[in-house]
């Protein structure tokens, strides 16, 4: 445990090393302390206290993909399947809309097929026309050809959210199957494309994964730095029963540390990259009922209240004891409003909240 003294020394740096990432996030309950307090001093400064909305809509849990921590894996024959249609969808938009919430996000199993592109394309048109351009759409739709992301792009979508979950490809092969269908240069290249196609470029990882170290955190954390990611949502990994990795749960910290560790990483990365954006996971409420609020607290910007119609919530499961699958999407809305408010920011009602490290990087 680094003396608060050498906290303090580190946090005057314009630029950390490894060996200071590491050593924050080493960090013991007094240091922790004063990192979360810098982190909510260069939040206010850079981006202001104000918190935006993200509407999301988990619109099928359909997937391709088999990766090993996720509860709707290809493999997995437990999870009841649903693909939400059109009309359903839209219905939604409309709901976040009318909310002003400013912003939605389209997430869904991971599907490149021709009906699926063609799909999300329509949807993007109509979100367009029924917002009147007022609504600004976050894509979390997994690897697709440069093609399908210009498409989607000319279709309306200006963010796309593409996590790595590990930086370390030693880890990301513990973690997804070596194959063809899981490949780590496909993942980063994904990433370059959408970076050099113009997308507002989000990433993010699982913190408290077996096998990971404080050094990979570490990696993972200069790696967003290095690849001028604009957004991150990264949270707690939380094990669900039917994938492989449940069988690894003996390895894995205590709920309560795996929670710390990633606040740590939010309030290390706000300090990192001043004026990204940076997402309170969900995850972070399925272990401290307050725990997306102590994120904003300390240096996230973005919360994504749930949107998806009730009854498909409970079927879009990738950890186990997800919140909020029983509520409605008005009950949701406001148990978030009110939550935010008591973190001590301002909700960003009609904003698209657009990250402020995207234009600076444009500029460039």
């Amino acid at each position: 445990m680094e003396s608060d003294e050498q906290i303090l020394h580190i946090l005057t740096k314009e630029n950390f090393t490894k060996e200071d990432l590491v050593n924050l996030l080493n960090s013991d309950i007094s240091g922790r302390n004063i990192l979360y307090k810098k982190a909510a001093e260069v939040k206010e400064k850079y981006v202001g206290k104000i918190t935006y909305y993200r509407g999301l809509i988990e619109f099928s849990n359909y997937c391709s993909k088999n990766c090993y921590y996720c509860g709707i894996r290809k493999s997995n024959s437990n999870t009841l399947r649903y693909d939400l249609n059109d009309e359903e969808i839209m219905s939604a938009v409309k709901f976040a809309h009318d909310k002003n919430y400013g912003s939605v996000v389209l997430q869904s199993g991971e599907r490149n097929d021709k009906q699926f592109i063609e799909k999300v394309e329509r949807l993007l048109k109509k979100i367009y026309q029924i917002s009147n351009g007022e609504l600004g759409v976050t894509l979390s739709l997994g690897e697709q050809t440069k093609e399908t992301y210009k498409r989607w792009q000319d279709s309306g979508a200006r963010r796309y959210l593409l996590r790595i979950e590990s930086t370390n490809k030693e880890l990301f092969y513990k973690i997804h199957p070596n194959d063809e269908y899981h490949n780590f240069e496909k993942r980063l290249e994904a990433l370059q494309t959408l970076n050099d196609l113009g997308y507002q470029t989000g990433t993010g990882v699982m913190i408290g994964l077996p096998h990971q170290t404080i050094e990979d955190l570490a990696n993972d954390l200069l790696f967003f730095k290095n690849n001028d990611i604009d957004m991150v949502g990264m949270g707690p990994y939380i094990e669900h029963s039917d994938t492989p990795m449940f069988s690894e749960k003996h390895l894995l910290l205590p709920l309560n540390e795996r929670f710390n560790l990633s606040l740590k990483m939010i309030a290390i990365l706000r300090i990192l990259m001043k004026d990204i954006n940076i997402a309170a996971a969900t995850a972070l409420q399925a272990i401290d009922p307050i725990g997306r609020e102590k994120a904003i607290k300390i240096g996230a910007n973005i919360i994504m209240p749930n949107i998806t119609p009730t009854e498909n919530r409970k079927n879009y499961l990738l950890y186990q004891n997800k919140p909020c699958t029983d509520e409605g999407a008005e009950d949701c809305t406001e148990c978030l409003e009110a939550r935010i408010y008591i973190s001590g920011d301002e909700i960003g009602y009609g904003k698209s909240g657009d990250s402020k490290h995207f234009f600076s990087r444009m500029k460039k």
